[in-house]
């Protein structure tokens, strides 16, 4: 009796430990499943480079055939631009590509952006001329905010005042000599005035030329599985200055035959969320077919949720 009341135990413990486990690795598989809205404003252009497909659906295509990632393309004629708050709450990683139609991107869409970024809810990824994306410049200017008054004596911080100025030049370019912003001065008694990022550089050059590409931080997150020493082999150049806040990592930059460089791959904390600005690209030219910016972008897909949880 005893011999056999154990033994059904023992059968019964082993078919409760099995479910559990069971039940373990789906609810790990589901965490693990990462959501990825791919934004793209869709020009006709790119049809040169990626064919029958734009350059969001390629990238997404690409990211969703990859295991524990789910992905939505959606593009600025998708209703409410794709960027509704229920389309936002679904989303882990937000890529975007924009390049000659920022200003069309709405207000109320931007701050969505903004505030679940800076909640730690959601990671972007801004790509090429998305450095004038909407989403990306309010969240280069909050994370210059955050500098400037983490850079006032800390006796002072409390009643200080914050004056903010172009917030308006957001589109115009700036010259090789021009002062880099953002930039902070003390105009009165406790009271400080901050130029906001142009998010611009000097100069560019659309001739196809290649980067060539330097791994600087080998170890972060997102270099794994990329070499010392890459190119991309077809772009658009563009040139340093970089007017951003000074990026928490540097983890690519790239050069030029003609003695250019640029940081090309960057990483922000903004609030408790990151910011990813990758550089390579150009409508017509096919950079997202080519493997290592696509290992970037799975890279900083699978990164990203997880940098949003740390605090």
């Amino acid at each position: 009796m005893l011999r056999g009341a154990g033994t059904v135990q023992s059968v019964f413990m082993k078919q409760i430990l099995i479910s559990v486990l069971a039940g373990l690795v789906v609810s790990a598989g589901a965490e693990e499943t990462v959501r990825v809205l791919v934004w793209d404003e869709q020009q006709p252009e790119q049809k040169q480079a990626y064919g029958d497909r734009f350059l969001g659906e390629t990238i997404a295509a690409h990211l969703s055939g990859l295991p524990g990632i789910r992905v939505k393309s959606v593009s600025l004629a998708s209703p409410e631009q794709g960027l509704d708050e229920a389309a936002l709450e679904q989303c882990d990683v937000l890529i975007w590509w924009g390049h000659v139609k920022h200003q069309a991107v709405t207000q109320a869409a931007t701050e969505r952006v903004v505030a679940r970024v800076r909640e730690g809810k959601l990671g972007l990824v801004a790509l090429h001329s998305a450095h004038w994306a909407r989403p990306f410049v309010r969240l280069m200017q909050e994370r210059a905010k955050d500098d400037a008054k983490a850079a006032m004596p800390a006796d002072r911080r409390e009643g200080a005042q914050l004056e903010v100025v172009n917030d308006q030049v957001i589109g115009v370019g700036v010259k090789a000599d021009a002062k880099l912003t953002p930039f902070v001065e003390k105009t009165g008694e406790n009271v400080w005035r901050l130029s906001l990022p142009a998010c611009v550089f000097p100069a560019w050059r659309a001739d196809g030329m290649p980067g060539k590409m330097t791994t600087l931080l080998p170890d972060h997150p997102l270099a794994a599985g990329l070499p010392a020493k890459w190119e991309v082999r077809q772009t658009e150049m563009y040139s340093e200055p970089f007017h951003v806040p000074p990026p928490d990592a540097v983890v690519f930059e790239e050069r030029w035959d003609k003695g250019e460089h640029f940081r090309s791959g960057c990483v922000w904390k903004v609030g408790r969320g990151r910011v990813v600005y990758f550089r390579p690209g150009h409508e017509s030219y096919p950079v997202y077919r080519q493997a290592e910016p696509l290992k970037v972008l799975e890279n900083a897909v699978r990164w990203l949720p997880v940098a949003g949880r740390e605090r």
